[in-house]
């Protein structure tokens, strides 16, 4: 009995001093977008503060398609070690659980939650040759032209995705849905006419409205956005919608606890340093910085929200 219990002080011991080195070696965070999205942007910023602070590389590594499905899922399949962490996304995360039945993951017990990032804020914009000037005008041209308007999305089960049928169901209209690999070229899509309408982070679309390539027509959170404080909310069109994106960071659920309490620990500090905060807010982020626990609460009512969405609206991946 004093061998076994001294062998379980010895695991302990070494737990301890396995988090008290890390990291010893380069990180990788994966990022289930291509480059120049908002998730990646986003991501960047947090891995170069890191990288600051440990004097290791954090290297960002892209890997895209199915919405964040595909980095999401290699994430949840590599090593538990706190050296490949995944800065996931409200599609991956949490709207896959419903949308995707053949991901090869499962989020409540695959990853353990790090911290929450930031929330964001999207713009409901339309090319210019589209005749609304409002989200009224639009929900009035959409019902006289059912199925002929069309969104771009970042890919199936994305932020711009659920905007995009929450709209389509609250509005009782018929849009039809165009994914792309990433919001990047959904948003090149849209500059081109070849789709009408997308629902994109301000961080990408702000300098293609100042230049008048997009017209904004609503806000897609809860609040007016500073960047454009004469903009109007959707729910001030529509009670109620709701269609706010978020990014976070977790890793597989095998990994160490004390790993997981120093990369948040960490996270938090840089997500509260000024010249993060001002940087992210600048272009429509907000830092969220949650403690682990916190950030898992909110994970799971976001599973359940938007699995209410999908069977009403009767969504599917394309």
């Amino acid at each position: 009995m004093m061998l076994r219990a001294a062998g379980w002080l010895l695991l302990a011991a070494s737990g301890m001093a396995a988090a008290q080195q890390y990291p010893a070696k380069p990180i990788r965070v994966v990022v289930p977008f291509p480059s120049g999205g908002p998730s990646d942007i986003v991501g960047r910023v947090v891995s170069q503060k890191l990288s600051e602070a440990w004097g290791q590389p954090v290297i960002v590594d892209n890997r895209a398609g199915a919405g964040g499905v595909i980095g999401t899922e290699y994430v949840a399949k590599g090593p538990a070690d706190g050296y490949q962490i995944l800065h996931g996304t409200i599609g991956g995360l949490t709207v896959a659980m419903s949308l995707q039945p053949n991901r090869g993951y499962d989020t409540l017990r695959d990853f353990v939650p790090i911290t929450q990032t930031v929330t964001v804020t999207n713009f409901l914009v339309v090319h210019p040759t589209v005749p609304a000037k409002s989200v009224r005008e639009l929900i009035a041209l959409a019902k006289t032209r059912p199925g002929k308007l069309n969104y771009a999305s970042s890919g199936s089960g994305t932020g711009p995705h659920l905007a995009g049928e929450l709209l389509k169901y609250m509005a009782g209209i018929d849009l039809t849905h165009v994914p792309y690999k990433g919001s990047a070229p959904g948003l090149t899509a849209m500059l081109s006419g070849e789709v009408d309408i997308t629902f994109e982070n301000s961080l990408l679309v702000m300098p293609h409205i100042a230049s008048g390539k997009v017209r904004p027509l609503g806000v897609t959170g809860t609040q007016r956005s500073k960047l454009l404080p004469a903009l109007p909310t959707i729910a001030e069109t529509l009670p109620g919608y709701n269609a706010s994106g978020w990014y976070g960071f977790v890793a597989p659920a095998a990994t160490p606890k004390d790993v997981v309490v120093k990369l948040s620990a960490e996270m938090v500090r840089i997500l509260r340093q000024p010249d993060v905060v001002t940087r992210l807010a600048g272009q429509g982020a907000e830092p969220v910085a949650s403690t682990p626990d916190e950030f898992a609460a909110f994970i799971r009512a976001e599973i359940d929200k938007w699995s209410k969405l999908v069977a009403a609206a009767k969504m599917r991946a394309e």
